[in-house]
């Protein structure tokens, strides 16, 4: 069996725009992955680095904080949105990293809007990938949310009937105006986080602790 020191570490990132968005902090923090990893025909999902001892995994956006809070990845970056969601007691999340800006939101149609004041709710049924956010939120004013979950095309679910109302990422709006759809209420402002398991720091210091040094330089000279 391999000790911890000559364990390789594993740095999961979020597959999309959150990953785009992520290539030149990398850089800046001299992690080079292998050429693979800027090839889209490639189906890996695991990457050396020029580092020997850390390796990449890319996976889904939801997946980074599990990864990292059941100790498969020991560092990661990954949105505030999801944090809050999964609520990982096992993830230490110290450096804000000021990418994938965004807000998570309620909307209904536009037709609906201004016709029944929020204040006034006592039930609301809402579609959501974020049922744990969502639940607190409304439950923090005495509003029973049921939600619908879902895991995409959350705008679909007013016009087809499965429930008035969404909460989403929202970023310029434009895909909610699409649809025909229009914010109403504000829940959270959302970025990246780098993130590190706490048990990986606590037995590994040095190592982990150092990536964390590492990457909060670079947010520092951003």
């Amino acid at each position: 069996m391999r000790s911890e020191a000559n364990e390789k570490l594993i740095l999961a990132l979020p597959k999309g725009r959150i990953l785009k968005e992520a290539g030149p902090l990398l850089a800046a923090a001299r992690i080079e992955p292998e050429p693979a990893f800027g090839d889209p025909d490639s189906r890996l999902l695991r990457f050396t680095t020029n580092h020997p001892d850390l390796d990449i995994i890319r996976v889904r956006s939801f997946d980074v904080a599990t990864f990292v809070a059941f100790g498969a990845a020991h560092l990661g970056i990954a949105g505030s949105d999801v944090l809050m969601e999964f609520d990982y007691p096992e993830i230490y999340a110290p450096i804000d990293l000021g990418i994938g800006k965004c807000r998570l939101a309620v909307a209904e149609p536009v037709e609906m809007a201004g016709s029944d004041d929020p204040r006034r709710w006592s039930h609301v049924r809402i579609a959501t990938k974020y049922p744990e956010v969502t639940r607190r939120h409304f439950a923090a004013r005495g509003v029973q949310a049921e939600c619908v979950k879902l895991s995409g095309a959350m705008e679909l679910a007013p016009s087809l009937g499965l429930s008035h109302r969404i909460v989403d990422l929202v970023d310029s709006g434009r895909t909610l105006r699409d649809n025909g759809l229009v914010e109403i209420e504000h829940i959270a402002d959302v970025t990246s986080r780098f993130i590190v398991n706490r048990a990986a720091l606590k037995t590994q210091p040095e190592r982990v602790g150092g990536w964390v040094d590492r990457f909060r330089e670079v947010r520092r000279a951003a």
